[in-house]
């Protein structure tokens, strides 16, 4: 019998960043492999989960969750009671968020253990609860379902959680969105961003330490020393940025070109990718590593470090650096050196990308469903 799902869609964040392309991946998949879903979202967001899950039961919450204080006590409250109302056998939190005291048992899905491994990196009062909310969804829930084997073996190490509750499920890439871009694609995203046919080289993602911007900033600027017409560095992502983002910026020598784009939409990242000369993720740690995948599905060389889930998503089809600046500009420096090397990765990327789809990781979330309805 296949288990009746309550996924809890409310924490979604309105910046559409990672944890909506889980959610959005996943609830399509689901519903186009028959699961029996109840989606509990915000009243702004109900039309598009019906769209991408039109066989599921979608039920808006209150108005009141837009607000984060109010979504958590209604998560603790209102979810459980309305899991029992329309039947569910299972609870599932895609974030933190996991029902306390519920008749019908949860999975949780833990992202990544930073705020454990990295917590210096971060403002102590929000360290200092992710960990406690992460500490007490993984006492709390039936099942924990980690994207990669590196989340789940930290997550046993830093809170002694119990491995034989762990199911692993990767995450997967939507074709649609990310894949080779065609030259028109390429330069409409170029030219809106200025760039107009320069060559570059591409970052995505948010100004957290663990992202290593800094880093990568003084690691291309060492790239590029030297060079005749030498590529751009594109950053792109939320327009905020820490205080060492802003000193590597500073301290670039004259004629090295890094430009910041903001935020970029989903529809602009094929063609951002795409057209890059490489893109670069030198992160310090990841729970998954979802724009690796998504440069690679796009056809980009992609170059990244050998941190925790890192290799598993890239595998043999990516260039390795260490996140140190000299390693990066070393590493860099020969991506720009060798075309053959760009081309070959390039390729390599693409077809290890297809590997990664939306249907498997919804396989292996059924399995973990059934597991935390049986025992």
């Amino acid at each position: 019998m296949k288990p009746r799902v309550l996924v809890d869609a409310a924490a979604v964040p309105a910046d559409r960043g990672a944890l909506i392309r889980y959610v959005d991946g996943l609830l399509a998949a689901l519903d186009q492999q028959g699961a029996d879903l109840v989606i509990v979202c915000q009243r702004a967001d109900a039309e598009r989960y019906a769209r991408l899950a039109p066989g599921a039961t979608i039920m808006p919450g209150p108005h009141a969750i837009a607000n984060r204080g109010a979504r958590l006590v209604w998560e603790q409250t209102g979810v459980p009671l309305l899991a029992q109302k329309v039947g569910a056998d299972v609870i599932h939190a895609p974030y933190y968020s996991v029902p306390l005291r519920s008749e019908v048992p949860s999975v949780v899905t833990v992202h990544d253990v930073a705020c454990f491994t990295e917590a210096d990196q971060y403002e102590s009062d929000r360290a200092a609860f992710f960990r406690s909310a992460t500490r007490t969804a993984v006492r709390a829930a039936r099942r924990v379902i980690t994207p990669s084997k590196a989340t789940r073996d930290e997550l046993i190490r830093v809170v002694g959680a119990d491995p034989t509750r762990i199911d692993v499920a990767y995450h997967g890439v939507d074709p649609d969105l990310f894949h080779p871009p065609a030259e028109a694609e390429i330069r409409r995203v170029t030219s809106r961003l200025g760039i107009h046919g320069r060559p570059y080289i591409a970052f995505v993602g948010p100004a957290e330490p663990r992202k290593n911007a800094p880093n990568l900033i003084r690691g291309f600027a060492r790239a590029v020393e030297g060079r005749e017409n030498p590529p751009a560095l594109v950053i792109a992502g939320p327009a905020e940025s820490g205080r060492e983002v802003e000193a590597a910026m500073r301290s670039l020598p004259e004629g090295v070109m890094v430009v910041r784009t903001g935020y970029l939409p989903f529809g602009d990242l094929a063609g951002f990718y795409g057209g890059a000369l490489a893109a670069a993720f030198p992160s310090r740690c990841e729970g998954f590593g979802m724009p690796v995948l998504e440069a690679m599905a796009c056809g980009a060389p992609v170059l990244t470090t050998r941190r925790t889930s890192l290799p598993e998503v890239g595998g043999d089809a990516v260039a390795y650096t260490e996140p140190d600046s000299e390693s990066i500009g070393a590493a860099l420096r020969a991506l720009l050196d060798s075309p053959a090397r760009r081309v070959e990765l390039g390729a390599a990327g693409l077809a290890r990308s297809r590997e990664f789809t939306w249907q498997m990781s919804a396989h292996a979330h059924l399995v973990s469903y059934q597991r935390a309805m049986e025992h």
